[in-house]
């Protein structure tokens, strides 16, 4: 699975990386960021679940 952010569309609101800290992070002005684009299976719950919690739905998840 790969994970990847719109950084035009994310606004900061920071639910993707409060729910899935192992998947995405913050950078200086709080804007998600991801931490590796390809998740590893046992991430894919948290990467979902950030994905499904992003209010601009700047959160792309895809099947390799």
């Amino acid at each position: 699975m790969k994970v990847r952010i719109d950084e035009d569309l994310c606004a900061g609101h920071g639910r993707c990386y409060s729910l899935a800290p192992g998947v995405f992070d913050c950078d200086d002005l709080g804007r998600g960021t991801v931490i590796a684009e390809d998740v590893p299976e046992s991430l894919r719950a948290q990467a979902e679940l950030g994905a499904q919690n992003c209010p601009e739905r700047a959160i792309l998840v895809t099947e390799d």
